[in-house]
């Protein structure tokens, strides 16, 4: 009896083991079985920056040393190794490890020019995005989209996940408020992964030609999937506590209170000069956050950073609120905020006094409608 007990313990414990194993989340970048074969004897062109990784390797260092012919990088906001200040200059460079020209996607070169692209065969979009409009990844998304349609070039997504894939919420962006931190008429949070917004961007004819895509899918995904990144997507998002806080208090960056940027916590606390809190800090100008709001100024405001609550909802309240307590309520508001809002309904509904809730009933119509479009394009 006891040896037939101990079989049935291997087999339970081996069957656990098998079911484990078959939910191990893989990433697109790391089932290389799947894209290597699209790259052989191709002119590889690589958009990416430092989250660009297959386990702890650099892509682009992986896909070499796989005999992969990489002839250039093109890096996004924050540059190829994602170092610089959120809307700094990025200029054209060599990538000093590899030797390998890199292109700056951001600032007045956008979206690749022609020649630029010239001999490449194929473009491999790998970037950890956060899931938020106003995250600039996406953009970038969009013009090598279309610089590729235009010019006969595949793109390759490798596909990953989304910290705040499990909740959609905002209002919708009027195009009119279009810009590089709002290019669709998409929600500040639209619940998608890169590979499923690139399968949006084709699909709803956002750019003139579709493009040829392929996008290499993750095993084991899940929108409802907790993922903490093992590394920081921009300098100013460093853990999974301000990612999960981005898209409600990025809000603030278009107001004069400061969100933390030059503290140790970016992302984590907000507050300004003027509010009225017992918890305070002072933003200091350092790497990754040049000349911050306030800067060398204590601010009073609220602290974040061990918030128990996972948010599944922009959390308006905290915008509402400091509004209310802005002694200079004209000046509380610059050209920034309606950019960011993707209108400019929510800045004069903040303005009459609407309630965080009153504001958000405004909101549901569009989400609806935003929900049956994004289901046509959802992989998982």
């Amino acid at each position: 009896m006891a040896k037939i007990t101990q079989i049935f313990l291997l087999i339970s414990c081996c069957l656990l083991f098998s079911c484990q194993k078959e939910k191990i989340l893989k990433l697109g970048a790391e089932q290389t079985e799947s894209y290597l074969p699209l790259l052989k004897d191709k002119k590889v062109g690589v958009i990416g920056n430092q989250t660009s990784r297959i386990g702890t390797t650099h892509l682009v260092d992986s896909l070499l040393s796989l005999g992969v012919d990489i002839v250039k990088v093109f890096s996004p906001e924050h540059g190829f190794r994602g170092k610089a200040d959120a809307g700094a200059k990025i200029e054209d460079g060599i990538d000093v490890k590899t030797g390998l020209p890199i292109i700056s996607l951001y600032g007045s070169n956008k979206k690749p020019y022609a020649e630029q692209l010239e001999g490449i065969d194929i473009l491999l979009f790998d970037i950890q995005d956060v899931g938020v409009r106003f995250y600039t990844y996406i953009s970038t998304l969009h013009y090598v989209m279309e610089a590729a349609a235009e010019n006969n070039i595949k793109v390759i997504v490798l596909d990953r996940p989304n910290p705040n894939g499990h909740y959609v919420d905002g209002p919708i962006l009027d195009t009119a408020f279009q810009s590089f931190v709002g290019m669709h008429p998409i929600p500040i949070v639209h619940g998608m992964t890169v590979g499923e917004y690139a399968k949006m961007i084709n699909g709803e004819g956002w750019i003139s030609i579709n493009c040829n895509l392929t996008v290499i899918e993750m095993e084991n995904y899940t929108h409802e999937m907790t993922y903490d990144l093992p590394i920081k997507p921009s300098p100013n998002l460093p853990n999974a506590r301000a990612i999960n806080l981005y898209p409600s208090l990025c809000l603030f960056e278009g107001t004069s209170i400061s969100i933390g940027r030059g503290t140790d916590s970016p992302f984590q606390h907000f507050g300004a000069p003027y509010l009225e809190s017992n918890y305070s800090f002072t933003p200091e100008s350092r790497d990754g956050s040049k000349f911050p709001k306030h800067e060398n100024i204590e601010c009073f405001g609220t602290d974040l950073r061990f918030q128990e609550n996972y948010l599944t909802a922009i959390n308006l309240n905290w915008v509402v609120e400091s509004y209310k307590q802005c002694p200079e309520k004209e000046n509380f508001f610059n050209t920034f905020f309606d950019k960011l809002a993707g209108t400019n309904q929510l800045r004069l509904q903040i303005i009459a006094g609407k309630t965080a809730k009153e504001i958000k009933v405004t909101w549901e119509e569009g989400l609806d409608k935003f929900r049956g479009i994004r289901k046509k394009y959802l992989i998982y």
